[in-house]
């Protein structure tokens, strides 16, 4: 397998598949490709401006806003951009907001913030700017937007390690497969900073592609299963840049009533919610993506105790185990927190799928994890079967009806 270039999101899924045992090579520059239906043939230039056709089972386009792969498919990237101009300066700086948290100031109606990191000391500050000085993006430099991080956060910037510049649109691909090309990234999706998603979202494409791309090459699922990809992260990429698009519009809002709202009410408000532990909770499970789920996709099935399948498998430590230690194995695997039934480990053998049996503690129903319930677990986490009943014949016929294996 092929996969061109390169951002961080090809990274994560080379490094999936090469855990999952796939070889991958990754080339110079795209120049073009052809989808022969059954196969895809790509001209390579390399840097001694030599072009080489190969030929690849699939392409995975992870070249960004840009990408090639989707100009040639054509699926189009609608959606409308911003009037700002975004910069990211990586600075050495002290004072009261480097102080591990993030901070954001919303005067002017420009947006700043400064992110943790964990290195001391260091931080980067996100900010944007408009009018003029958003028409000569060429020319900003630092020195030109550092007074107001100085003024308003009390920052005292010490050095300056880079300082970048960028306009951000917000665009979805109108596909994320078509035939044997895949998008993922910001070659699919591009959204506002606001919530810090881009990454996270780009390795949810790569980790949700990698092991299907795996058992289709492997001859261990159909086609159809690649399906599955579209279905299953297209609906997120849409909502996601919906919402930070919301978020960054009234965070940048401005006007007679705009403004006291912006800058009074809504700080108070977020300021005293946050108080609350379930409301810190809630932001963060929804900034991390780990309450994402793919409830009623193609893959999805049964629900036990509160879980349902196409859920992220709850995480529990109870007495010195880590249910999500055997995540590590990135295969298909089973789990009972409880007795399994009779006859599961049998089947389970027989299907070559690995069982592991959870001594019951009442932290996995606080968890939302039924008693004696089977879990099948996806490759990447996710469950695919909750079963109440923890019977083995409901687990063949998951893996028949999809034509899968283990």
């Amino acid at each position: 397998m092929r996969i061109f270039p390169q951002d961080e999101h090809e990274r994560l899924l080379i490094e999936r598949l090469s855990d999952l045992g796939v070889s991958v090579e990754r080339e110079t520059e795209l120049v073009g490709f052809t989808d022969k239906g059954d196969r895809v043939v790509a001209a390579l230039r390399h840097a001694d401006a030599g072009v080489e056709s190969c030929e690849a089972a699939a392409i995975a386009g992870c070249d960004g806003a840009r990408s090639l792969v989707r100009e040639t498919l054509g699926t189009g990237f609608p959606g409308g951009d911003y009037a700002h101009l975004f910069y990211v300066a990586d600075v050495e700086a002290s004072g009261p907001p480097i102080d591990g948290e993030l901070h954001v100031d919303l005067d002017e109606a420009d947006f700043l913030a400064i992110f943790p990191l964990k290195r001391k000391g260091r931080a980067p500050l996100v900010g944007t700017v408009r009018g003029e000085r958003a028409d000569r993006a060429e020319k900003l430099r630092f020195e030109d937007v550092r007074e107001r991080a100085i003024r308003n956060l009390k920052v005292k910037v010490e050095a300056t390690n880079w300082f970048s510049t960028y306009r951000v649109h917000h665009p979805v691909a109108g596909a994320f497969r078509q035939g044997r090309a895949f998008l993922l990234g910001d070659a699919a999706h591009i959204h506002s900073p606001a919530g810090g998603q881009g990454m996270n979202t780009g390795i949810g494409d790569a980790i949700n592609l990698a092991w299907k791309l795996k058992a289709a090459l492997d001859r261990r699922a159909p086609d159809a299963l690649l399906d599955s990809y579209e279905a299953e992260r297209i609906a997120f990429a849409r909502r996601l840049v919906r919402t930070t698009d919301q978020a960054f519009t009234f965070a940048t809002a401005e006007g007679a009533f705009a403004d006291p709202i912006r800058l009074r009410i809504a700080p108070t408000v977020i300021a005293g919610a946050f108080l609350f532990g379930a409301v810190r909770e809630f932001a963060f499970r929804t900034v991390s993506q780990i309450d994402l789920n793919y409830r009623g996709g193609p893959l999805s099935e049964g629900k036990a105790g509160r879980v349902h399948g196409g859920d992220r498998l709850p995480w529990v430590a109870a007495d010195g185990v880590d249910n999500h230690a055997t995540l590590a194995d990135l295969r298909w695997q089973a789990h009972v927190y409880g007795a399994a039934h009779p006859g599961l480990a049998d089947r389970c053998v027989e299907l070559a799928l690995p069982l592991k049996v959870f001594s019951w503690t009442p932290r996995y129903a606080r968890a939302g994890v039924g008693q004696n319930a089977l879990y099948l677990i996806r490759p990447d986490g996710y469950v695919a079967l909750a079963d109440e009943s923890g019977t083995a014949d409901r687990l063949e016929r998951y893996f028949v009806a999809r034509s899968l294996s283990a």
